[in-house]
């Protein structure tokens, strides 16, 4: 669809997202895209602007093709995707992934077959558009001994392909004691490891946080954690993070995924929990596509509700909120691809990010790459040349057939395609 040559290129009348980029047409007025020349030079973003018809360099006629920033995918469980085919959810509930799951990891997940089934991610990943992933890591028993090396292997494996993030994925009570400090170790003996725990109103408490918390401090760890992954009013275990941020003064990163249940708190409630997670500083990602699948699923019953946090409230208290993938292809969520278009439009019909689509499209791009420690993401000069070009010139037509698109990093269009499914037989 696209073609490009040579150490300098040029992009002609490329939209780009205006929420995606800082430039503005001279005498412009708003809009929520901007159309522009990309010049690319040795791999970079050298100039956005409106060049004369002769450039004197190669060019590709965009044609008011869409050009995002390539993706940054903040949580994903790439140890877990692709198990789908050999262990399927037997009802589709929460309950039913955890056996599944557990039952395929003992039976499964030697070292070759989960390097086999990451790279099969990875290799999706970076063919759609994708930068940076983090990936949450189970990290019980056998299995756990093995991740962290596996890990850091295919972390200098894909450098310059896709920044490789990872998170010890737990339950809080594994960070008591000795064991607590060995996980933090490995976890900071590993590139962009981090401290992560699966926590909910009725399992959480300051003591359980004050440890979590003391043990990312004295190991300059981060945090990502999964939060109230259920449909249950009441104390929530995000309020309490937030008040441990807050108590703990915590100098790191703390992102909260899922955070479902914000939705069935009532309004004002909602709202106040929504404004200290903001004032903590702290980010939400939320999982559309798997808390759709899973909450509030009940055999012969419709469901009532969405499952997705309050992203627009959160938003509006000053919070930052994005999107990623989560599970794919296994029973926590029986499907996906790592392509985080397909992530996005999702979103958008899900959480109703239209009309106007406004600043979103940074939802995940350049927020979920800040909150990585991997630059702003915009499309900007001296910003490597990672981009997306679509052929769709809005986003309806982006969002009707997103397929129709061309991979480029380092100012090169990729030749690489999603690999197949036959691959994992």
């Amino acid at each position: 669809m696209f073609e490009m040559s040579g150490s300098r290129h040029v992009l002609r009348r490329a939209r780009i997202p205006a929420a995606l980029t800082p430039w503005r047409a001279p005498g412009g007025g708003g809009g929520e895209w901007v159309e522009c020349d990309i010049v690319i030079a040795d791999g970079r973003i050298a100039a956005l602007e409106r060049l004369p018809p002769e450039s004197g360099m190669p060019e590709t006629d965009l044609a008011g093709g869409m050009v995002w920033p390539a993706f940054a995918d903040i949580h994903t469980h790439l140890d877990k995707a692709f198990i789908w085919d050999r262990a399927p959810n037997p009802d589709g509930t929460f309950a039913g992934a955890v056996q599944a799951v557990t039952a395929d990891r003992e039976r499964h997940w030697t070292e070759q077959d989960v390097r086999r089934r990451m790279e099969f991610a990875l290799a999706s990943a970076h063919t759609h558009g994708t930068r940076a992933i983090r990936t949450h890591l189970d990290i019980a028993g056998a299995h756990g001994r093995r991740v962290w090396p596996l890990i850091r292997a295919l972390q200098a494996e894909w450098a310059g392909r896709v920044a490789l993030q990872a998170v010890a994925l737990v339950m809080p009570e594994a960070y008591d004691g000795a064991q607590g400090a060995e996980i933090a170790r490995a976890a900071a003996g590993t590139p962009g490891g981090m401290l992560g725990a699966v926590l909910m109103g009725h399992n959480t408490g300051e003591a359980v946080l004050d440890r979590l918390f003391g043990l990312a401090r004295d190991h300059g760890l981060d945090l990502d954690l999964h939060v109230d992954e259920n449909g249950e009013a009441g104390e929530t275990a995000l309020e309490q993070v937030a008040a441990a941020s807050a108590r703990h003064r915590f100098a790191g990163r703390v992102v909260c995924g899922h955070c479902c249940s914000l939705s069935v708190q009532q309004a004002a409630r909602a709202r106040d929990i929504a404004a200290r997670v903001a004032d903590a500083g702290i980010g939400v990602v939320s999982l559309p596509q798997c808390n759709l699948y899973l909450q509030d699923r009940a055999a012969g019953a419709t469901p009532r509700w969405r499952g997705i946090t309050l992203v627009h409230e959160l938003a509006d208290a000053g919070a930052d909120v994005m999107f990623a993938s989560d599970n794919v292809r296994d029973p926590f969520h029986a499907y996906g691809d790592f392509d985080m278009m397909t992530v996005f439009g999702a979103a958008v019909r899900i959480a109703h990010l239209d009309h106007p689509f406004g600043a979103w499209p940074a939802a995940v791009t350049g927020t979920p790459m800040r909150r990585m420690g991997l630059g702003d993401g915009m499309i900007r000069p001296g910003a490597p040349a990672d981009l997306v070009l679509f052929e769709a010139r809005t986003m309806n037509e982006l969002l009707s057939r997103p397929d129709r698109r061309a991979v480029v990093r380092g100012g090169r269009a990729i030749a690489e395609r999603p690999p197949s499914y036959r691959e994992l037989a």
